[in-house]
């Protein structure tokens, strides 16, 4: 019991500063070639903070843990919109002006995309290829129509660090992903194993809250700093990353169906709180703190769900 709990740990904090790491020598490297703030923050900095689920999602897939790997997309974006968003509106109540309306739809329909792939039971490498165009589609159409939301907003220029420091940083963060993904999924499925409960399950709720934790990080940090739309942003990119690029990646390399299990409850509530978050982007005000308290109370309730 004891080995595969400490190496679940030690994954995550692997995927953690792995992430931070990437993510850091990412908008570096961008800076210094001169880079749009725009194309690093929908490319570079979408894609890098993925890694995290990207490398347990593919490392699961490749170990024939299929339950595991799609479990923690599922999962990951359930986090993100009930755990990260309502966890953010605890802190800081997040003020709404359209501010990533478009992005809502478009991870809302990713998500149906992702239920009919389930109840169809598809899995190729087809499915996944036409999954990571779907993902270059949205970044191609979101670099031409990036202002239209009413409440976009420019980040402000961070410091630059020297070309080589950011390439360095990026390659010591890149092994650090893998590692600690590799660690994070023997940790995990030998968890399953001894708990009892499916692999699907594991990846629903332990891999997927420890690799959203720098989403979680990043929106709270975006909040206080008053940066509304970079928080909201953060959620809903990472939703509509984690299926299309993530999930085409992990069908592509490992073409299994997703788990049929996840139709009875989780993607129903997945689409649940996607039309939730679609609504409330178009309109409501504010994300308060007593919404943010409902959106953890129900991802608390989730959690007690699956291992009941």
């Amino acid at each position: 019991m004891i080995e595969p709990i400490l190496y679940s740990l030690a994954g995550l904090v692997g995927l953690a500063i792995g992430g931070e790491l990437l993510v850091r020598g990412a908008v570096g490297i961008a800076q210094r070639l001169g880079v749009s703030n725009l194309v690093t923050g929908l490319v570079i900095v979408g894609a890098a903070t993925s890694m995290p689920e990207m490398v347990a999602s593919v490392e699961a897939a490749l170990a024939g843990s299929p339950g595991i790997a799609w479990g923690n997309i599922v999962g990951s974006n359930l986090a993100n919109t009930l755990l990260i968003l309502g966890a953010t509106a605890l802190v800081m109540p997040i003020a709404l002006s359209g501010t990533g309306r478009r992005d809502a739809v478009v991870a809302l329909g990713a998500t149906l995309v992702l239920w009919a792939l389930t109840a169809a039971q598809l899995g190729s490498v087809w499915v996944g290829l036409a999954l990571l165009a779907g993902i270059v589609a949205y970044v191609y159409w979101r670099y031409n129509h990036p202002h239209s939301d009413a409440g976009d907003e420019e980040d402000e220029p961070e410091a630059q660090v020297r070309l080589p420091a950011a390439i360095l940083l990026f390659l010591i963060g890149l092994a650090l992903l893998v590692i600690g993904g590799q660690a994070l999924v023997t940790g995990a499925i030998d968890l399953a194993r001894v708990l009892g409960v499916s692999e699907t399950v594991i990846g629903l709720t332990v891999v997927a809250v420890g690799t959203s934790l720098p989403e979680l990080a990043a929106s709270v940090a975006a909040a206080i700093r008053g940066k509304p739309g970079l928080a909201i942003g953060n959620v809903v990119g990472s939703n509509i990353y984690n299926i299309l690029l993530i999930g085409g990646a992990t069908m592509t390399i490992a073409p299994f169906a997703v788990p049929a299990d996840l139709l009875s409850f989780e993607l129903v509530l997945l689409a649940l709180s996607a039309v939730a978050f679609l609504l409330l982007v178009s309109r409501a005000k504010e994300i308060s703190r007593m919404i943010g308290a409902l959106l953890v109370i129900a991802f608390a309730a989730n959690t007690v769900f699956m291992f009941a």
